[in-house]
C-alpha cells in the first residue's frame, strides 16, 4: 500500500483527520471523508491532481491515475439544488490519467471492470467491463475476455517452490 492510500484510508480518523487531509493535499489529491471507498483502492503517481466529490462510492480494487476529477457537472448551482445523488465507481474500475466523470443528475455509475480513458470526460453511466474515451466519452469498446472479478491467485506455502528452484510460472533466467 502506497503512502497516499494509506492516508486516505486514514482521513477519517478522529484525532488526525485534519492533519491526513493536509497531508493529501501537499500531494494534490482532495478526498473528503465523505466519500465512501472500499478495500484494495490503487492509485498511481501519487495521485497528483486527483479531486474527488463528497458525494463519491469507489468500490473494492478500483484504480485512479492522476488527475482523476469525479464531481458535478453543474458547479454554479448550490449544492442543495443540484440535482446530482451520488457517483458510483464499481468494484475493479479503472479511471486514466486526467480522466473527469461528472454527474449532472441522478446517480452516474461507472460499471464493475470499466476503463474511463485518460482525459475522457464521462457525462453517463457505464455498463460492466466497457471501455469509454472521448470527449465526451463514448464507449469505443469492452475490455479484452469481458471483465470478471477474480481474486489474486495466490499458493499454499506447500506448492512453493524450493528457493534455489524457479517457479513454474516464470522462466528460468539465462
Amino acid at each position: 500500500m502506497s503512502l497516499v492510500t494509506a492516508l486516505i484510508y486514514r482521513r477519517r480518523h478522529r484525532l488526525l483527520g485534519r492533519l491526513v487531509q493536509e497531508a493529501l493535499a501537499f500531494y494534490g489529491m482532495e478526498v473528503p471523508a465523505a466519500c465512501e471507498i472500499g478495500p484494495g483502492l490503487t492509485v498511481f503517481h501519487r495521485g497528483f491532481g486527483t479531486v474527488l466529490h463528497p458525494y463519491t462510492t469507489l468500490g473494492a480494487d478500483v484504480t485512479l491515475y492522476n488527475g482523476v476529477t469525479i464531481g458535478r457537472a453543474d458547479p454554479w448551482v448550490p449544492q442543495e439544488r443540484s440535482a446530482m445523488r451520488r457517483v458510483v465507481v464499481e468494484d475493479g474500475a479503472v479511471l486514466c490519467a486526467g480522466a473527469k466523470v461528472v454527474c449532472k443528475d441522478g446517480v452516474l455509475t461507472v460499471g464493475a471492470g470499466t476503463v474511463v480513458g485518460a482525459n475522457a470526460v464521462l457525462t453517463r453511466s457505464t455498463g460492466r467491463g466497457e471501455v469509454w474515451a472521448g470527449v465526451p466519452a463514448r464507449k469505443v469498446g469492452v475490455r479484452a475476455g469481458g471483465w470478471v472479478p477474480s481474486p489474486v491467485p495466490t499458493r499454499p506455502a506447500s506448492d512453493q517452490p524450493a528457493s534455489d528452484q524457479p517457479a513454474d510460472d516464470y522462466p528460468a533466467s539465462a
